[in-house]
């Protein structure tokens, strides 16, 4: 199952709509013969592609599987059939698919079939790979994993707002790498206007590995020579706006290739994030990364959309005079229960990261 999991990391921020899932082969003799994932875009799926890579030796063999088999028709026939048609005797799986054209079924087709089926093997580490998919399952929102690069005392940019790297090549290319693993990415206009990014993933072979963009951007002020449009045959970008945005404003937008989707508002008139979180993961995005000022940092984290922190910082002090990564919370008390424990830490010379996932029950 380990074998698998590793698979399915490989299809992290390529899947999309379709969940990143693994499958190893082993023969009847115990050999490891073939391992597959989820290709681009959803298509092949894992067992698809394991099978084909496994051929005759998957006769009488067993299928390690990240997630349960599929067991409807769509664009492809189920693969618990295929299962099934290559003789494979016995099935592990990770995890049910929750959905509900699945949830059981494909287990269901594969015990009838007399194939022995073992469920729940290395579910914990399944699911986190799958924790997009997840969530626009269950809950019909992405996961959202916050990012900020800050200096040593927590600041973004200096007070002037200027642009600037805080942190070094090797902690960027890291982040960039983390970008390639998601579905998704937004931002807000604060942050377009200021720093002009690309929001692409620009690592030496990871060609066509960039997520989709989304842009929070009520007034559509997104300037049309900005490097999101400029970059448009790498990745499409979806600018959120309001109902009452500027008309020509949107048909100049469109014209240079920007997909606009209005969303209502909130009770402060600014746009919902509930709207747009559910926009996303109707577009078929199951992992949104989030990479942008501290309003958006503060809004999601008041909101409670936020599931994981990227937090990365190099050893610059920027003083109280900076741009804070987290704007006003209101907290009257701190917390009695924390709400993040850390995951993973690491560093890249004097830069270093934690990775910080929400505990389970927390609010």
């Amino acid at each position: 199952m380990g074998v698998a999991i590793a698979a399915a990391q490989r299809a992290e921020g390529r899947s999309a709509p379709n969940p990143p899932v693994g499958c190893a082969i082993i023969d009847k003799q115990g050999r490891l013969v073939a391992v597959g994932h989820t290709a681009r875009g959803g298509r092949p799926h894992a067992e698809t592609t394991a099978l084909a890579m496994a051929g005759d030796a998957a006769r009488g063999g067993c299928a390690y599987v990240t997630l349960e088999p599929c067991a409807h028709v769509g664009q492809t026939p189920p693969c618990a059939e295929a299962l099934i048609a290559a003789g494979i005797a016995r099935v592990v799986v990770a995890m049910r698919d929750p959905d509900p054209r699945v949830d059981g079924r494909g287990v269901d087709l594969l015990t009838k079939a007399g194939i022995v089926v073992r469920e729940d093997v290395g579910a914990d580490a399944a699911s986190r790979v799958m924790a997009g998919f997840l969530h626009r399952a269950k809950q019909a929102r992405p996961f959202v994993t916050l990012k900020t690069a800050t200096s040593l005392d927590g600041k973004i940019a200096l007070g002037d707002g200027a642009k600037r790297w805080i942190t070094g090549p090797r902690m960027r290319r890291f982040v960039h790498l983390q970008r390639s693993r998601c579905d998704a990415i937004l931002t807000a206009i604060g942050t377009v206007l200021a720093d002009d990014p690309a929001l692409t993933c620009r690592l030496d072979g990871a060609d066509g590995d960039h997520p989709a963009r989304f842009v929070l951007d009520s007034q559509l002020r997104t300037p049309l020579d900005s490097q999101l449009l400029a970059s448009l045959s790498d990745a499409r970008v979806t600018i959120f706006c309001a109902g009452d945005a500027d008309s020509g404003r949107a048909e100049a937008l469109r014209a240079a290739g920007a997909d606009l989707q209005p969303v209502s508002l909130d009770d402060k008139g600014k746009l919902s994030l509930d709207a747009v979180m559910a926009a996303i993961a109707a577009a078929g995005y199951g992992h949104l990364l989030i990479e942008a000022g501290g309003k958006l940092a503060s809004s999601l984290l008041r909101a409670n959309l936020v599931d994981s922190i990227l937090w990365t910082s190099s050893a610059q002090i920027i003083g109280n005079d900076g741009i804070p990564s987290v704007a006003e919370l209101d907290l009257a008390n701190l917390p009695e229960n924390k709400r993040f424990q850390m995951v993973e830490e690491g560093h890249f010379g004097t830069d270093r990261f934690i990775l910080m996932d929400r505990i389970v029950g927390s609010r």
